[in-house]
Parts: C-alpha cells; structure tokens; sequence
C-alpha cells in the first residue's frame, strides 16, 4: 500500500502526517495523529461516534478518506475545550450527567458544536434532528438535549 503526505490543520495546528492511501480520516487520526477521541462505532457512518468538523460541515471521519483532508480545516472532540478550561458543552454534559459508558459522548459533543457554531439558540426540536445522526446505547437522550440546551444559554450569556 503507498503512503501519501498530508498536511491538515488540526484543531487549529498545521499538521503533517504520513498515512496510507486508503486509510480514513479516523484512521489517521487514531493512528498516525495519536488523537483517540474520535471512537470507531459502526465504521459505516450510521452512529455518529467519530463525528469531526471538517470545513465546517459535520462529518462522520469513517467515512471520509484521510487524502480527503489536504489543506483542510479539522476539528475533533480534543480541539473544542481551550487549553485552561472546558468548553460550555462540555461542562454541561458533565454537571448534567449526559453520558454514561462514554463511547458516543465524543461525536455528541462534536456534532452539538457543529450545531451551536450554526444556531446559537436551537429548539428542543432541532437538537433532536442535528444529534439524529448520533446514536447513544445508554442514556436516553434527554439528559444530552437537556445539556446542549444548557450550554447553549451559558454561551449566549457569555459565560
């Protein structure tokens, strides 16, 4: 298999990285990147646990190949928080107790801040057709709705 020289801005640092021409965008970035945030669920796009943000659009990384990602603009689960504290989502989906085994929370959290990034005051309504693409085996939904609500107020209150 050939390699391919990619270079990436990744969560907001240009990378360079070598990977195979036929790896995805998740591959890559678990490894060749070392970023484990994104989590392989189906590997066919139907669960949404590697849900990136590439180019600003939410996309599933397994199903985008890494090639795909010259010059783009990535930001994974690892790139939402700043680097002295977490972002708003993520505080609310732990205060609000909005995960449990923990293997869908990424792509929650990602697609969540795709979602806010496009609509900074969605309904309930539309949190639930933008997170349909994310499946979750254990808590139910409403706690996570009930926290992209939450953090949505806080960054609009500017906290």
């Amino acid at each position: 298999m050939s390699k391919i020289v990619l270079k990436t801005n990744i969560n907001g640092e240009e990378r360079e990285y070598l990977a195979d021409e036929r790896d995805s965008l998740l591959d890559a970035l678990r490894e060749r990147i070392g970023l484990m945030g994104s989590k392989e669920g189906c590997n066919n796009g139907n669960c949404g646990a590697c849900s990136v943000i590439m180019d600003g659009r939410l996309v599933n990384s397994c199903l985008v190949m890494a090639a795909e990602t010259e010059g783009a603009q990535v930001t994974t689960v690892e790139g939402i928080a700043g680097t002295e504290e977490l972002h708003p989502l993520q505080d609310a989906f732990l205060e609000g107790a909005a995960l449990q085994c923990g293997i869908c929370t990424p792509g929650f959290l990602v697609a969540s801040k795709a979602l806010l990034d496009q609509n900074s005051n969605p309904s309930e309504e539309e949190i639930r057709w933008w997170l349909a693409g994310n499946l979750c085996r254990c808590t139910g939904y409403d706690k996570i709705i009930r926290a992209v609500q939450d953090a949505a107020e806080r960054i609009n209150a500017g906290s």
